[in-house]
């Protein structure tokens, strides 16, 4: 398969906003080929998703991870670090997908092995356009390793 060719992916979402939430979720459901978005609202939860503990014992682990950094219980920062340090989560594609435009969080992300750093644009569109453009590089253009054998 070419790596232009947008396949399905399944994606984290890891976002406590309910309308950000909302928007990556529509902008998924709209796109082709169609993409799994699973989501947590909270730190502890995007771990336990992803170490498959209560209540998440039979989610499939995620090829790409969306990350916000301002969650609750742990931040994405702890998180990104969490997944990092473990030798089974470390190849995961993580995006740093946040409103913080602070340097300091930036550099701290990259520090911490993030694979990039967007800043959520305010305005409806452009952040619908990012998500579809996440969603097609994600999905395609990017050779991340398939947490599913292949056929």
């Amino acid at each position: 398969m070419p790596p232009h060719t947008v396949r399905p992916t399944r994606f984290l979402l890891a976002e406590d906003d309910d309308d950000h939430a909302e928007l990556v979720t529509r902008t998924f459901a709209r796109k082709e080929p169609a993409h799994r978005l699973d989501r947590v609202n909270d730190g502890e939860a995007a771990l336990r998703f992803l170490t498959r503990q209560s209540p998440y014992e039979q989610a499939e682990r995620p090829e790409v991870v969306l990350l916000d950094l301002n969650l609750p219980r742990l931040s994405g920062h702890e998180v990104l670090a969490a997944m990092k340090a473990d030798e089974e989560l470390r190849l995961i594609p993580v995006v740093v997908l946040t409103s913080s435009e602070d340097g300091g969080d930036r550099r701290r992300a990259y520090q911490r092995h993030a694979n990039s750093y967007v800043v959520k644009p305010l305005n409806f569109l452009q952040f619908q356009q990012l998500i579809r453009d996440l969603c097609d590089y994600w999905g395609g253009w990017d050779s991340h390793l398939p947490t599913a054998p292949s056929a």
